[in-house]
Order: structure tokens, then sequence, then C-alpha cells
């Protein structure tokens, strides 16, 4: 393979040209380390205990002393606790990949920076500008629902103090929450103090309603033992909606389980990221799944589904036993739930912005690292006034579904980077344009020797390394020595890619034709046959050829390795792909508009001022002879 110089020219094809090679450029595992100064580095201060303690606030918000209610009496009856399990079983095959991907890339930006190191650019640009979103309207809607739960502790929702309590504006036909946009500045300034000092406060938080949860879940056993489990002993029998309503419980609570990506944003400050990475957000994920199941047992075994309050499940199934002081405890905890959520909805989108603002695709004003703090304080603050903004001001709960669109085209593109990690892993390395001459050097020296190379495998070759072969000499599939037969590795590249490119497809066409009731039923089994049929082809072809030998090397070595792949990573495609088209057109069009607004961003800001945009690509094999001969270090 040779040299690759200035991926950005046009190459005969004009400015749309030079668009499409931007949108497909990628860069390097920890590139945006290759100019940083001691003043950009994050601070290493996080363990596994932080790990956790970020992974199970962010990820148990209040929504579970609502949701058990809810998904008992519409869905599942009191199969809700398979239902829980199923769901975090399916959030477990994201976990693992992003398990893999954090300990082998621990930079900050989460999934935004793999989509960028294994995807392109592009791809990278909207999965970054959808988080921005997701984070913004998460953190707003947490915050507005804190006041109603803290009026309960003053005798009522309208019973909290004037300067406080929320107020119609009649000229504007708005509601403002004051307690709102307060608590959104006050976690702000935790945030900014530093990422050790804040986590401490989240550990405190979560802990307490981990609490809460253990108190619903001990006392109210005792009262199920007492009581004769009612709940258990229905006509209905467990599956009171069936299998199909169980699985549509499941549907519904996977997004319970969502939050644990937040781990993964903090990568760059964990003191041992190949190790801690991955056990902080296994053991956060199997914590909040435990949590969730055996609150699940107890609530709706204590009071049939049918008669739970949609509203206040656990607090009602309390009152009714008699335990109506337990109504306290349990708002606590939905206070400090929402408290921890909040935090956890914060903490990642100033490290969002930080990362593509390192890239050169927002403002350097995002990229600025406190020097006391090691924290990024400008992106925070700007982090925090708008989501306070919105809070004071917006209902945001119906923009909610938003929320969801963010996450799931996160763990789908971090399957798809798993995918091309183990097949395809990107086997050039961006160079800045002030090395071009050591490049040059190093090329002259190969092309005027003519010699065997290390970096070659000591194969003979007399061609220069600026420029590939024109001609190919040698056949698809070849023979070794042990009598196998091989396919040749570029053929063997091309066909992984593209697989996984049409196993995506089949993935989409399948979940769309089956969710799609409007569909005639010709077009529909038509659609459902030809979606299958390249997954099934996907899954076959990519387990009967090699996995690249080069992912043993990719980014740091020694982290957790995704199991079952690629059947992991294509189930957890297809899963993700099924709920984001189960969201809803009202919520795919307001999506849609932020995403256009994102390319137009991208268009005329990220792709020009990007820092790959003079970048030099050379062969992977050949960038340590030429960091030591320009004295050039990522460090």
């Amino acid at each position: 393979m040779g040299f690759l110089v200035d991926s950005h020219k046009d190459g005969g094809f004009g400015v749309l040209g030079g668009c499409v090679r931007s949108l497909v450029r990628r860069k390097q595992v920890d590139s945006a380390h290759a100019k940083a100064n001691a003043h950009h580095k994050l601070a290493k201060e996080l363990s596994v205990p932080h790990l956790i303690a970020i992974g199970v606030g962010s990820t148990i918000g209040a929504g579970v002393y609502i949701l058990v209610g809810t998904v008992a009496r519409e869905h599942s009856g009191p199969a809700l606790t398979i239902s829980f399990l199923i769901a975090g079983i399916a959030a477990a095959l994201s976990a693992f990949c992003y398990a893999e991907l954090a300990s082998r890339c621990p930079s900050a930006g989460s999934a935004y920076h793999y989509s960028y190191i294994c995807v392109g650019e592009g791809v990278a640009w909207l999965i970054g500008w959808a988080l921005i979103l997701e984070y913004t309207i998460s953190g707003s809607a947490v915050a507005r629902g804190i006041s109603p739960n803290l009026a309960f502790f003053f005798g009522g929702q309208d019973s909290l103090p004037c300067f406080l309590a929320r107020q119609h504006i009649p000229w504007l036909d708005i509601v403002v929450d004051p307690v709102a946009a307060i608590l959104v500045f006050i976690v702000t300034g935790l945030l900014c103090v530093g990422i050790k000092e804040s986590t401490l406060v989240q550990g405190t938080v979560t802990t307490v309603n981990v609490c809460v949860m253990l108190f619903v879940i001990i006392a109210g056993s005792y009262l199920g033992f007492k009581t004769g489990w009612r709940g258990y002993g229905l006509p209905t029998g467990y599956f009171a909606f069936g299998v199909d309503g169980m699985l549509a419980g499941s549907a519904t609570v996977f997004f319970a389980y969502i939050g644990f990506d937040s781990v993964a944003s903090t990568a760059e400050e964990v003191k041992n990221p190949q190790r801690d990475l991955p056990l902080g957000i296994g053991l956060a994920l199997s914590i909040c799944c435990a949590l969730y199941m055996l609150v699940s047992v107890v609530i709706v075994g204590l009071v049939p589904y049918y008669a739970l309050n949609p509203d206040t499940p656990i607090s009602s199934a309390f009152a009714e036993h008699g335990m109506q002081w337990a109504v306290y405890i349990i708002t606590v905890g939905a206070v400090m739930a929402l408290c921890s959520t909040l935090m956890g909805s914060l903490l990642p989108q100033p490290r969002i912005l930080m990362a593509m603002a390192r890239d050169g695709l927002l403002p350097s004003f995002f990229s600025d690292v406190n020097r006391s703090t090691q924290v990024p304080v400008k992106s925070t603050l700007a982090t925090g006034f708008v989501a306070a903004t919105l809070a004071f001001f917006m209902d945001v709960d119906q923009l909610a579904g938003m929320v969801s669109v963010g996450t799931l085209l996160a763990f789908t593109m971090v399957a798809i980077s798993v995918l091309i990690l183990r097949y395809v892993p990107p086997d050039e390395v961006p160079f800045p344009s002030s090395l071009q001459d050591t490049i040059d050097f190093v090329s002259l020296r190969y092309r005027s020797n003519g010699e065997k190379s290390e970096v070659d495998g000591g194969a003979s070759s007399t061609s220069p390394l600026l420029g590939k072969n024109a001609v190919v000499d040698y056949p698809i599939i070849v023979k070794q020595d042990q009598g196998n037969y091989v396919l040749k590795e570029e053929s063997r590249r091309n066909i992984a890619g593209w697989t996984i490119a049409f196993t995506c497809i089949g993935a989409f066409i399948l979940t769309y034709a089956a969710t799609d009731l409007n569909l005639p039923g010709v077009v529909r089994f038509t659609l459902c046959g030809i979606g299958g049929a390249l997954l099934l082809c996907g899954l076959i072809v990519l387990n009967l050829i090699e996995q690249d030998d080069a992912r043993h090397s990719f980014g740091h070595s020694g982290g957790f390795i995704c199991p079952f792949v690629p059947l992991l990573p294509i189930t957890c495609i297809l899963i993700n792909i099924y709920l984001l088209i189960n969201l809803g057109v009202a919520t795919w069009t307001r999506v849609s508009i932020w995403l256009l607004i994102g390319v137009f961003v991208y268009l005329f800001y990220g792709r020009t001022h990007s820092s790959l945009l003079d970048a030099v690509y050379v062969p992977a094999a050949h960038a340590d002879e030429i960091y030591r001969s320009s004295g050039y270090s990522l460090a």
C-alpha cells in the first residue's frame, strides 16, 4: 500500500468530490492529543466506584417509580420482571460494544469519537450533533420534573414558596419553573469544580436513591409474604397480555437502561481505562437491571397489575397496605433519582463539545480546559446556560422522544464501529501537512532502495510507496503452504466492507417492513424476505471470512474484547433500528429539523475548519518510522 496524500483535494471531481471526501475522512486513535498541551488534558481521577456511580446515577431516574405501573397495566401484567430482563439483555449488547471501543479508544467524545475513527467525519458529526440535542433536552426535562416532587414535602403540588413555585405568564402563555433553572445552575457549578468532586456528590445522591429502592424491595417483600402476593394469584395468569405484550413491555422499558453510555464519555478521565471502563459499564448495567427486576417483582405482587396507579404505582401500593409514611421515603428516592440523572445528563455534553472542538468541527472556545480544575469549564457553562434556559421557559416533555433518537443512533453506530474494527480497521493514518517533507523523505528512501522492507513483512517490493499499483497480478483467492485457500487481503477487506454495509441495509429493510402495517401484504412480505436474506447472508459471510489481524494492534491493547462477533453487534443493530423506526413520525420530524441544521453548520463551518482538512494519509505500517524520522510524538 502506498502513501495517500491530501484526502480533501478534489481530484478532478470538483467541489462535490471534495465534500464527499470530507465526509469519509477518518482520524486516528488519540489524534486529538497530537498537539495537546498540558492545559488541554483532563484530570485522570476516576476509578471503578466513580464509574459505577456515574452509570447507575445516569440510568436509574425517577421514571422507574412510574414506569412499573404504566407498563404493567398496559403491556406486561405480572410478567413485568421478564420485560425488564429482556430489555436489560438488549441493553447489554450495546454495553459490550461500548466496553470494547471505550477501552481501545479512551478519549472524550464517546460514540462521536468512535464513529470518527471507524466510519468517517460526516457520520461522526451527525452522531455528535444528535448527542448534543439528547443531553440538552434530557437535562431540561429532568430538571422540570423535580419541582412537583419537591412540592410534595410542602403539602402539595402548589405549595412551594412563591419565588420557587411554577408561574404562568399569560402574555407569553408559558409556565416558568424557577426550581428547574436553579438546580441546573447548581449542578453546572458542581461540574465546574472538578470531575472527582462532582462524581463524589453524584455517588452520594445515587446511594440515597439505591437505598430507597432497597427499602421498597425489602419492605415490599415483607408485605408480600404477609399478604400472600395477591398480584400473582390472578385468573389471567402470569402472562396476562401474552408473550407479545411482554415483548412490547420490553421495548418500552428498554429506555430505562439508557444512561450507561455516560460512563464512556468520561473515558479520558479514567485512571486505568483498559480495565476500569469495561468494569464500570458492566457493573453499572448489572446493578440497574437487578434493581429494576426486584422492584418490579415486589410491586406487581403486592397489587394486581390492573389496580396499580399509573402515576404513583409504588407509593399507592404501600399506601394500600397501610404504610402511608412510606410515601415520604419513596418521594425522597424520586427526588434523588432526578437529581442524579440531571448530573448524568449534563456531564457528557461538555465532553462531546470539547471533542468536536478539538477536531476543528466546532469553535476552539469549547475545547478549552481549565488549568486548575482540569475540566472543560467553558463548555460546561455553555451547556448549563442552555439547559437552564430551556428548563425555565419550556415544557419539554413533548420533546422527550428526541432524547431516544440520539441514544439509539449512537448505539447503532457503536455496534457498526465494532464490526468495522474487527473486519476492516482503518489501515491509513492521518498526519499533519507540516510533516509532508518527512513523508516524502521516507517514501523516496523506499523508492530508491527497492529492497525488502520490515514494514512489508519481508516481501520484495520495487514499487514506490507513493501511489498504489495500477495492475493486480494476483488472484482473489490464494493457496497457502498448508493447502488451505484464503482470500487475498485486499479482496477480503472489500468483501467485508460491502457485507457490513448490506447487512445494515438488510436490518433496516426488515425492521421497516415488519413494523409498517400500512404496506400492502405482498410488498411487506417481499421486503421482509429481501431484508432477512441480506441480514442472514451478511451474518454467514462475516462468519466465514477471517477477521483482520490489525484488530489486535488497533488503538490501546489489553482491554475488553466484545464476544460473539459478528452475531452480537448485528443483533444490536437490528434491535436499535427497530426501536428507532417505532419512535413515531412526529419525533422524527423534529429530529430531522435539528439534523438538517447540523448539516448546514457542518457544511459552512465544520468541513472547512476540520483538523483533517490538510491531512496527509499514510499506511499505518509506516507511521512509527515517520514519527521517528520527524521526532514528532502523540504524547
